[in-house]
C-alpha cells in the first residue's frame, strides 16, 4: 500500500471521529448572565445549548467555531432567567367566549409568562386542546397545566363544575378527572359539604392526585391539612384557622359572612402555629393579593382608560360588570370585608414565608375577574408580594420555582441548567435588584422557540385586530 493512500485513510478516519464528537444544537445562547434564583446569584459569561426544546448543556462561553448550531444567539451580556409561572388563571365564560379566551394566550408570553396553572372553568375541552397544540408547537402560548372542571356541591357556583352530592359521587368525579388527564384537583365552595370536601382530599390522596382550591367555610382547615390537602387558593382558609373563635362562628353557619369577625379576631400567635403545620405538611398557598386590591378599589378606579383593555374581547369585558355590581351592593350594606381582607392578607405573608410555607404567585386573571389582565396581573402579584415583605428573590421563587414544585416538576423547570425545559427570559437589567426590571424583557424563549420584541408586539397587534373584527 503506497504512503499517500495510507495517509488518506488516516485523515478520513480522523475526520469521521471528529464529526462524531461534534454535537449539533438547535440554538446556542452565548454571552449570557444566568439568573440563578435558587442560589440568588448571577453566573457570568455562560453559553446555553438547546435542542428539541430542552437545555442540553450550560457552560462557560466557547468559540463558536467549535460547535455546530442552527442559530447562534448573542445575549450581549443580558440576564437570562427561567420563564415566569402564573399559578392561578382561568379560561372560562362558555362556548361563546372560547375564541376570546384563546386570543389572550399571547398576552402571557408578552409578559414573560411561559407557564400557567389553569384553576378550572367551563371550556375544559378547548383548554386541553390548546394545551396539546402548545406542547406540539402548533399554537403559541404558555404551557398549560389544568385542573379541568372544578368539584363542587349539587348547586355549583360556576358552570361546568362536577357535582359532588354524596360520597359515591367522589369516585365518579375523580374518575372523570383522571380520564381527562388533569394535572390536579380543584375544589370549590358553592355548596360543597365539609364531609365531601374531606372525602375528596382523602380519595385523591390515595390516587396520587394533588388537591387545592376553596374550602367550604363549614370545614376545618387544619383537618384538611392533616388529611393530605396540598394547597389553598386565597387566604381565607389560613385566616380562619388563625382565629380562636373560628369553631364558634362555624356553628352559626354564616358562610363567608364570618370573614369580618375572623379578621377582627385573628391571632398572630395562633397563625404561626397554623403556618408551622402547613410547612411541615408541605401545603402551598396562592394568596392572590393583586386581585384583592383591584376588587377592593374597583369603584374608585376608572379602568376604562386601561391600555390592556384594548386586548380584552367584548364578551369577556361584559363579564366584568358582575364584580362591579357586587362591590356596589357591599358598599350600600356598609361591608368593608374586601378592604379588611386585603390588609390582613398582606400582614400574614411575611410570617407565612418565615415559617417555611411555600407561596405561589398567581393572578386569578380571566373572565369575570374584572380588570385583572393576563400577563400584567402576575407582575402586579409579584410586586404585591414584595410589598408584603418578601425579598425579590423570594418573590421570583414563588412563581418559577414553587410553581413546578407544587406539581412535582422541579426536575424540568425552575432553573437554567441541563435537563430543564428551555423556557427562558432575556432581561436588560438584574431582577434581583428591582422587580421592575422584569419589564425589561427583550426576548422570550418558549420551549426553544425565540420570540423577540417585534414578534411579541406583532402577536399583540393581532389580538387587537381580532378584537376589532368581533
Amino acid at each position: 500500500m503506497n504512503k499517500f493512500f495510507c495517509f488518506l485513510l488516516v485523515m478520513i478516519s480522523l475526520s469521521s471521529c471528529q464529526s462524531k464528537d461534534i454535537k449539533n444544537y438547535d440554538l446556542v445562547i452565548y454571552n449570557a448572565r444566568i439568573v440563578d434564583v435558587e442560589s440568588e446569584s448571577i453566573i457570568e459569561n455562560q453559553a446555553i445549548f438547546i435542542s428539541e426544546g430542552e437545555i442540553v448543556d450550560v457552560r462557560k462561553n466557547i468559540e463558536k467555531e467549535q460547535i455546530v448550531a442552527d442559530w447562534f444567539f448573542d445575549a450581549e451580556g443580558k440576564f437570562v432567567m427561567p420563564g415566569l409561572w402564573d399559578n392561578h388563571v382561568h379560561f372560562r365564560g362558555g362556548d361563546t367566549l372560547i375564541q376570546e379566551n384563546k386570543d389572550l394566550l399571547p398576552l402571557f408570553l408578552a409578559y414573560g409568562i411561559t407557564t400557567v396553572r389553569d384553576a378550572g372553568g367551563d371550556i375544559t375541552p378547548s383548554v386541553l386542546k390548546w394545551k396539546d397544540q402548545i406542547a406540539k408547537e402548533e399554537l403559541d402560548g404558555p404551557t398549560i397545566f389544568s385542573s379541568g372542571p372544578k368539584l363542587d356541591g349539587d348547586q355549583p357556583a360556576w358552570p361546568g363544575s362536577i357535582k359532588v352530592s354524596d360520597s359515591s359521587d367522589i369516585v365518579t368525579a375523580l374518575d372523570s378527572l383522571e380520564k381527562l388527564d388533569v394535572d390536579y384537583v380543584k375544589m370549590y365552595d358553592g355548596n360543597l359539604s365539609a364531609e365531601n370536601y374531606y372525602g375528596i382530599i382523602e380519595a385523591a390522596e390515595k390516587r396520587g392526585l394533588k388537591t387545592t382550591g376553596h374550602m367550604p367555610m363549614s370545614a376545618d382547615f387544619m383537618k384538611a391539612v392533616s388529611l393530605g390537602l396540598d394547597g389553598a387558593e386565597h387566604m381565607y382558609y389560613p385566616l380562619k384557622a388563625g382565629s380562636p373563635v373560628a369553631d364558634s362562628l362555624t356553628k352559626l353557619n354564616l358562610g363567608y359572612g364570618m370573614i369580618e369577625p375572623l379578621i377582627d379576631t385573628y391571632d398572630a400567635g395562633l397563625g404561626d402555629k397554623v403556618f408551622a403545620k402547613m410547612s411541615k405538611e408541605n401545603v402551598f398557598v396562592t394568596p392572590t393579593l393583586y386581585i384583592g386590591k383591584t376588587l377592593a378599589e374597583i369603584l374608585e378606579v376608572d379602568h376604562q382608560q386601561d391600555s390592556l383593555l384594548n386586548y380584552i374581547g367584548p364578551g369577556i369585558q361584559k363579564t366584568y360588570q358582575g364584580r362591579i355590581e357586587g362591590a356596589k351592593r357591599a358598599k350600600a350594606s356598609g361591608s368593608e370585608m374586601r378592604e379588611k381582607m386585603e390588609e390582613i392578607s398582606n400582614r400574614m405573608i411575611e410570617p407565612m414565608q418565615n415559617s417555611g410555607v411555600k407561596i405561589l404567585a398567581g393572578s386569578d386573571c380571566g373572565a369575570f375577574n374584572s380588570y385583572v389582565y393576563p400577563g400584567e396581573s402576575l407582575h402586579g402579584e409579584l410586586n404585591a408580594l414584595a410589598e408584603a415583605g418578601l425579598s425579590n428573590a423570594q418573590v421570583l421563587k414563588s412563581s418559577m420555582i414553587n410553581g413546578p414544585k407544587f406539581l412535582d416538576l422541579e426536575d424540568k423547570y425552575g432553573s437554567v441548567e441541563e435537563g430543564k425545559i428551555a423556557d427562558l427570559l432575556l432581561l436588560e437589567k438584574n431582577p434581583f435588584e428591582n422587580l421592575q426590571h422584569l419589564n425589561t424583557i427583550t426576548t422570550v424563549v418558549k420551549s426553544g422557540k425565540v420570540f423577540n420584541r417585534e414578534d411579541l408586539r406583532d402577536m399583540l397587534q393581532e389580538i387587537k385586530r381580532t378584537k376589532a373584527l368581533d
